[in-house]
């Protein structure tokens, strides 16, 4: 899956179109380096995103195309 599918999917952003933009600014790291949106996302990835002030390392536990909002927390855990 896409990378900017998966942080929409997972909420870990709200809209792909802001996934995006953080992904072309530089701010989005897959594995330690610095990801394009267009990235391959599998479990067992860490993703790092940085939030100006604030950063967010989480680890890919699963990948789903769609998922209920309630549920959205088991695509990945913090790291």
């Amino acid at each position: 899956m896409r990378l900017d599918k998966f942080l929409k999917v997972s909420r870990l952003i709200k809209r792909r179109t802001v996934a995006n933009e953080a992904c072309d600014a530089g701010r989005v790291l897959v594995n330690d380096k610095v990801a394009k949106a267009s990235v391959n996302v599998k479990e067992g990835d860490v993703i790092e995103i940085n939030f100006g002030n604030k950063s967010v390392r989480v680890e890919v536990v699963d990948v789903q195309e769609t998922i209920h909002k309630e549920e959205a927390k088991e695509l990945y855990r913090y790291l």
